[in-house]
């Protein structure tokens, strides 16, 4: 083992004059410091004051008292004591919540501790991500921005359910990282492990956690070793398992044989109506049926088309109400993408050595998820808030080190499938 952590860096004049590579060393606990820094940062970020919060979003903390009451309300995430009614979510994101309503009492402070513990983690794991994708540097570049984005600041000292879900879908996305650079067995565990997580996402907020599966399932055909057909095999198979992870907690809603709570935001009861319509389709095109929008007020319930976010169209994501929230590096990312694309032509002409290139299965990724989600939030014509936005965090931290500018961005640029 080496005793100093390696960071490697092109000059500028050195792409064109062919010079060395320069290299600096720097001691190896350097990046575990400044991992250690940044994580305390984030926590003093989404943790400061947590009395100052009061009760966070008060739909969801009067779920959190009920569903201490009873199993039933437990399993099924009920708004009132009695288990009438639940909310318009599904319970997963409340759960640790109630858990550490209990231990600790039932305090405003104790409903946001969870998210603060969520929020720290989702950096941790981003970290670790990109690491193996793109290196130490720009794995503390990563962790830096998805602590320091406002909204998902905001929304780490609040008590909805995205908090949860981009903690899921990064360690979905950790998982599939694992996936693409192991073989046989291991890679098949690990792709399994992504589409389990990405299945408890969708336990959070439904089909908002679906939005990532293209980004996942084509990153994983270009960048998984081996024949195609195998590759499609263990992708069907990690379906599967996303399925089942996903939708066990529709199926037993169906199937319970005793009362249960009706289910908010739903027309008819049923949880099913709830994925498709309210959180689903509902969401995409808005609500033309005059359906019932939940209990109000809650993640995403009450309001009108695009009342919280400004109106639908292109232009959403830099309105007055989200651009300053996460947009601001958003032009770079997709300077960052173009730019991958001219590289990896050249790079696959041979007109461009780049002997370090970055896989391509990590652009797949994060650049799919982040223009899926940004295409689907600023067209969406049903309730829309800010944010929802902090679900593009993780993908534009994971590109901005990898923006033109940098020296040497080139020689590490988009290596194409064989």
């Amino acid at each position: 083992m080496s005793n100093h952590a390696h960071i490697t860096s092109v000059p500028a004049a050195s792409e064109h004059a062919g010079r060395r590579t320069s290299v600096r060393s720097l001691p190896t606990w350097a990046a575990p410091a400044a991992l250690g820094a940044v994580m305390v940062l984030a926590a003093i970020l989404y943790g400061w004051a947590p009395g100052s919060l009061g009760w966070g979003n008060s739909y969801y903390s009067a779920a959190v008292k009920s569903m201490g009451k009873s199993g039933t309300n437990f399993l099924f995430g009920s708004f009132d004591p009695v288990g009438v009614v639940t909310v318009d979510k599904p319970p997963a994101a409340l759960w640790p919540q109630v858990i550490s309503s209990k231990i600790f009492g039932l305090h405003g402070w104790a409903l946001i501790l969870p998210q603060t513990l969520e929020g720290v983690a989702a950096v941790l794991v981003l970290h670790r991500t990109v690491r193996r994708w793109a290196g130490e540097g720009a794995a503390l570049v990563a962790a830096l921005v998805l602590t320091l984005t406002p909204i998902t600041v905001a929304i780490n000292r609040d008590n909805n359910p995205d908090t949860l879900l981009v903690l899921l879908l990064v360690s979905a996305a950790y998982a599939l990282t694992r996936a693409l650079q192991a073989e046989g067995r291991p890679a098949t565990w690990w792709l399994c492990a992504s589409g389990f997580l990405i299945g408890c996402g969708f336990l959070t907020k439904m089909l908002a956690a679906w939005m990532v599966i293209p980004a996942f399932a084509l990153a994983w055909l270009v960048g998984a070793s081996g024949p195609w057909m195998p590759r499609v095999r263990r992708l069907l198979g990690a379906g599967a398992i996303l399925a089942a992870s996903s939708l066990w907690w529709v199926a037993m809603v169906a199937l319970w044989p005793g009362e249960r709570p009706y289910i908010g935001g739903s027309t008819d009861g049923s949880a099913w109506d709830l994925v498709i319509g309210y959180n689903g389709l509902g969401r995409v095109f808005g609500s033309s049926d005059g359906a019932p929008q939940g209990m109000g007020g809650g993640g995403g319930g009450g309001g009108f088309a695009g009342g919280f976010g400004g109106e639908a169209g292109l232009t959403r994501m830099f309105d007055t109400q989200v651009g300053g929230q996460i947009s601001w590096l958003l032009p770079l990312c997709g300077l960052a993408l173009a730019v991958a694309v001219v590289v990896a032509v050249l790079h696959r002409r041979g007109k461009l050595p780049a002997p370090v290139p970055l896989p391509a299965s990590g652009w797949l990724l994060w650049g799919t998820w982040l223009v899926v989600c940004a295409a689907v939030y600023s067209t969406q014509k049903g309730i829309f808030h800010p944010y929802y936005t902090t679900q593009l965090a993780p993908a534009i931290a994971a590109q901005v080190r990898r923006c033109p500018g940098r020296a040497g961005w080139c020689s590490r640029g988009w290596k194409m499938p064989s």
